[in-house]
């Protein structure tokens, strides 16, 4: 069964008020073509989980977010995401600020249909005191200790970015690191996965070697849209990098005081083959230097 879909296709499956994750890692792999998508709708009240770059900046800025669920939210080289630093200062969302350690075990308990994952991460910390749903408990046990109860962070959906997949949902990903895109996968009631290249499902099944990149099963992917370079600005290792240019443009009309409406205009309204012509192109895009490690 093909769960091939288009853009808006995937996008309609988000609903005002739902609680999305994204998958990537600041500005590596982010599923930005999906969250170009998701900016042109009308969905708003999103409670977003994820380690954050442009696509949690871009959602804070465009007013579809209430809760952001997170432990940094950076474009690397420019340390602070400048959309999401305003709306932390302006006190525009609600925030649940954890550390990766709690980040990535609440995805796990969800991932696993667990409550909670006890845990000694964030004991005698401020996270404790700033975060009202996260609890201490006593353990079961005859040993006196106390424990971090990291709740399950359940997604309603997850967005997601990969290399490569087939229309029946096998997904690859063969960068240095798929970072927490597997527990996103399985944390979420439906994944929606973007992808550079569409295969033939024959591709998998005459290169066994492939499947050793492949970190959740097919059944978990509930859709796929072919989008090449869908991760642009982010990288997508090995196939491309970072877009330094465009994302120091993005930033720069941060300052400005009609920047983001701009910005929206240029780079979002626009259909995603017109997007990728006004950043250069396909060839351009291929010659993005990787990310070092």
């Amino acid at each position: 069964m093909s769960k091939l879909i288009s853009h808006l296709q995937a996008i309609n499956n988000i609903e005002s008020g739902m609680t999305i994750g994204i998958g990537g890692w600041g500005p590596r792999r982010k599923p930005m073509a999906l969250i170009r998508e998701l900016l042109r709708s009308e969905v708003r009240d999103l409670t977003v989980v994820s380690f954050g770059g442009a696509d949690v900046g871009m959602l804070c800025a465009a007013g579809k977010v209430k809760k952001l669920v997170f432990a940094f939210v950076s474009l690397d080289f420019i340390p602070l995401e400048p959309y999401f630093r305003q709306a932390r200062q302006k006190a525009e969302i609600d925030v649940m600020e954890v550390d990766e350690g709690l980040m990535i075990l609440g995805l796990r308990a969800a991932a696993m249909g667990a409550p909670f994952i006890p845990t000694e991460v964030g004991l005698g910390t401020d996270v404790i005191r700033r975060n009202k749903d996260i609890k201490l408990i006593d353990s079961p046990y005859d040993d006196s200790k106390e424990w971090v109860a990291m709740p399950a962070l359940n997604l309603d959906v997850s967005l997601l970015h990969v290399d490569r997949a087939d229309q029946r949902g096998v997904c690859q990903i063969k960068g240095p690191d798929h970072y927490m895109d597997d527990l996103f996968a399985r944390a979420a009631k439906k994944t929606l996965v973007s992808c550079d290249e569409l295969v033939d499902t024959n591709f998998f099944h005459k290169n066994s070697e492939e499947a050793r990149y492949v970190f959740w099963e097919r059944s978990v992917t509930s859709h796929v849209v072919h989008s090449p370079f869908g991760a642009h600005p982010s990288s997508c290792n090995p196939l491309y990098g970072i877009d330094v240019r465009v994302f120091r443009e993005y930033a720069a009309s941060a300052k400005r005081k009609d920047g983001w409406n701009q910005y929206f205009k240029d780079y979002i309204s626009v259909k995603e083959s017109v997007y990728l012509e006004k950043v250069g192109g396909a060839d351009f895009i291929r010659t993005l230097p990787l990310p070092i490690y």
